[in-house]
């Protein structure tokens, strides 16, 4: 079996990193882009309610086509293998559109604008599922043994945190600067990183790969009735809506509980914080896996998300200590459990893949991963929503209940993600079975 080189390692990892950075910034800045508090520099373009229930919407609608893309990536047949076509023809109409969603057109109405604002996020989920389902299909091919998707997927983890630092920390040091067209900054980074992760795998992927042979229906059912994967999905979900609300009541926090006008300084400084925090805890949770199971560490980080994360409601209450003070080490103890989001997924969707191939005799990686995106994005739309419900209860330095109970209530949706996991018990280990096409084994045979 061939092992992956460390230099293909790194490059195919290094490829996540403009796409962590995009998506990180558009969790902290579009919903505040479109619909920022009063007293804040910016107007508002559109309602929070409105601009909250397109996401809802637009989350809702887009995740039907991940199941779909999946399928069929897992049954193309190409001179380029089953996933790189369809990564190499959509990541430039990906970024586009990503820019394209900060530059409302001026002058319009509000229902206009809307709906410009509603096509430009349709397109750019459409086309960023053409190029993530894929991509993330990539890992279990490329990565054959446990040791080797452990080893990825630590790599991917620290390119994962160096993304988010540019999304969350650089991006709101260059909103303060520039303004939001900024964003384009962003759209091209993904696009070339992405490329370059394709590049560093370009000669390991195998061609030959079989194509699935089931039918559609066929390949849902089977897919969803895997009861390791019922017991992840919704747990990561959980844990990843959570995470989302957090993000995207920064801004409001920095306006309402440290009453500061530079909110892009601030949304830096305070991310910088949990990034720190998160990379610190890796090794930790990572040696946690290794002494016990992958499954054991997540559970363990999934639970101290759920206690961390309502810390963040404490600072401003607490007397004696500077507010600053208090503001940083709340983001410091959220942060550290966020990387578990990072380091497991990958690895144990990768033997969930396993133990479906050894039952079917078929690799479906993809329809996998566009099941679990589906649920997410189903699941995962509820965020924007539950936030813009929570902050409606007070988003303002008179009134900042809403903004304080953000972090409570994201602990109990991680909680409950955490409840759901416990049932997960795939052992780590497991031999990967690699199918053939029916000639071939028949020219073996001969």
């Amino acid at each position: 079996m061939t092992i992956l080189p460390l230099r293909n390692k790194i490059l195919f990892a290094a490829g996540g990193i403009g796409g962590e950075a995009l998506n990180q910034s558009r969790n902290v800045w579009l919903v505040y882009f479109y619909a920022p508090p009063e007293g804040a520099d910016g107007e508002a373009v559109l309602k929070l309610t409105t601009v909250s229930l397109l996401l809802f919407a637009g989350r809702f609608i887009e995740a039907f086509d991940d199941v779909l893309i999946g399928y069929w990536s897992d049954r193309t047949r190409s001179r380029w293998g089953r996933r790189i076509p369809f990564i190499v023809g959509a990541a430039p109409l990906w970024a586009l559109f990503a820019f394209l969603m900060f530059v409302p057109p001026e002058g319009s109405s509000g229902a206009m604008t809307a709906l410009y604002f509603f096509v430009a996020l349709q397109m750019f989920h459409l086309f960023g599922t053409l190029v993530h389902g894929p991509y993330a299909a990539l890992q279990p091919e490329i990565a054959r043994t446990s040791e080797e998707r452990v080893s990825l997927a630590a790599f991917s983890v620290y390119f994962g945190i160096g993304g988010a630092a540019i999304g969350l920390v650089g991006s709101g040091l260059l909103v303060d600067r520039f303004g939001f067209p900024v964003m384009a900054a962003m759209a091209g980074l993904a696009l070339v990183t992405r490329y370059i992760g394709v590049a560093g795998v370009w000669k390991r992927v195998d061609r030959a790969q079989a194509p699935s042979r089931m039918s559609l229906r066929e390949s849902l059912k089977t897919t969803f009735s895997n009861t390791h994967f019922l017991f992840f999905l919704p747990s990561f979900v959980f844990f990843l809506v959570g995470l989302t609300m957090l993000l995207g009541m920064l801004p409001f926090y920095v306006n309402a509980i440290l009453e500061s006008d530079n909110e892009g300084t601030w949304v830096a400084i305070l991310t910088g914080v949990s990034i720190v925090a998160m990379a610190a805890a890796v090794p930790l949770f990572a040696w946690i896996a290794r002494r016990t199971s992958k499954r054991h560490a997540y559970r363990v980080a999934m639970l101290a998300a759920a206690l961390a994360f309502p810390v963040i409601a404490l600072p401003g209450l607490i007397p004696g200590v500077p507010l600053t003070a208090q503001v940083i080490i709340a983001m410091a103890i959220a942060g550290a459990p966020v990387a578990a989001v990072y380091l497991f997924p990958g690895p144990l969707i990768a033997d969930i893949c396993d133990d479906d191939a050894r039952k079917t005799g078929e690799r479906r990686e993809a329809t996998f991963y566009g099941g679990h995106t589906f649920v997410e994005k189903t699941v995962g739309s509820l965020a924007p929503l539950m936030l813009a419900l929570v902050l409606l209860l007070g988003n303002s330095p008179e009134n900042p209940l809403g903004v304080r109970l953000v972090g409570p209530v994201a602990g109990l949706v991680v909680f409950a993600g955490y409840l759901i996991f416990r049932f997960y018990d795939l052992p780590d280990e497991g031999e990967q079975v690699v199918p053939v096409e029916r000639e071939r084994i028949a020219e073996t045979l001969s």
